[in-house]
């Protein structure tokens, strides 16, 4: 049996730093944001008021986790805390579900009456916002490629930058027209763009919980290429999965011939698995023909 880690940082952990800045420059506008939101009567810069809160909550739980992720494992938790990122991940993205939805339902409420916005303000508020989301889109952007941690929090900076840009969309109909009805049309425009990549955030990171296939392991690959070292006969009872983002394991048996060295076998099949399908932690079961039976997995 060979049992190697390879990595022990994960991916989110690679991009911390960046992603506490993120978190400082938000936590600082979002107090000023909510003060203008309910100063002005804008749903739109409340709506944008609110993506920030989410944005500092999500953040924070992000970061959080990538520090709880480092802790060592032990004999209560032999892999880690790595899943605490992916969890975070599940948060972020069910935090900016709801919020979609209170805006949606907050933007038809104020269909039926919409009140006097004060433009200016509303759109000088978000302004400032609009800069702040978009200097934390330049840092994070590059984590959130290989982080489903990192990538909620892009996520949620992201949704913010677009809520500021349809605020200002608004305040600049409402200030040229006099048309209030952009504030809460603008507002269901941005709950409704949120959704598609939320829910796709929320589906990849739930796989992970469900301890599903790497969407960047071809499992069929795998099993092909490994089956093709010399002195293997067959594989079965195959299984890859994710600690976290950036973390792949996998665990085989292995029907080896007799006359095999089975340290240089095991060492040629690690190779492989970590070299060209991204695995960072292997488990090897060397078996004889016949050992085999009852075996249902793949």
């Amino acid at each position: 049996m060979s049992d190697n880690t390879v990595n022990t940082v994960s991916a989110s952990g690679k991009h911390k730093k960046s992603l506490l800045i993120v978190l400082c420059l938000s936590g600082s506008y979002m107090i000023a944001e909510v003060i203008g939101g309910f100063a002005t009567k804008s749903l739109a810069l409340l709506a944008d008021a609110a993506h920030m809160m989410t944005d500092v909550v999500g953040l924070f739980l992000a970061y959080m986790a990538i520090k709880i992720g480092e802790k060592k494992a032990n004999s209560k938790k032999t892999f880690g805390y790595y899943r605490t990122e992916i969890l975070a991940a599940v948060i972020n993205a069910v935090i900016l579900l709801g919020i979609s939805v209170y805006v949606l339902f907050e933007a038809w409420q104020r269909f039926k009456n919409p009140p006097e916005v004060q433009s200016g303000v509303m759109m000088i508020v978000a302004g400032i916002g609009l800069i702040v989301n978009i200097v934390g889109i330049f840092i994070i952007r590059k984590g959130s490629d290989e982080s489903l941690n990192m990538k909620g929090a892009y996520f949620e900076v992201l949704s913010d930058a677009l809520t500021s840009v349809g605020v200002m969309i608004a305040g600049i109909i409402m200030l040229t027209t006099g048309w209030y009805y952009a504030d809460p049309l603008i507002s269901a425009a941005i709950g409704l763009l949120i959704f598609p990549r939320t829910w796709r955030l929320l589906k990849e990171a739930v796989n992970v919980l469900l301890e599903g296939t790497p969407k960047d392991v071809n499992i069929e690959e795998l099993r092909k290429s490994l089956e093709s070292v010399q002195g293997v006969k067959k594989l079965h009872d195959l299984h890859v999965w994710s600690l976290t983002s950036g973390l792949n394991a996998m665990s085989s048996h292995v029907i080896a011939e007799h006359s095999e060295d089975l340290n240089v076998l095991l060492k040629t099949l690690f190779d492989k698995a970590t070299t060209e399908f991204k695995i960072s932690h292997t488990t090897f079961q060397i078996e004889t023909e016949g050992h085999q039976e009852g075996e249902v997995h793949l």
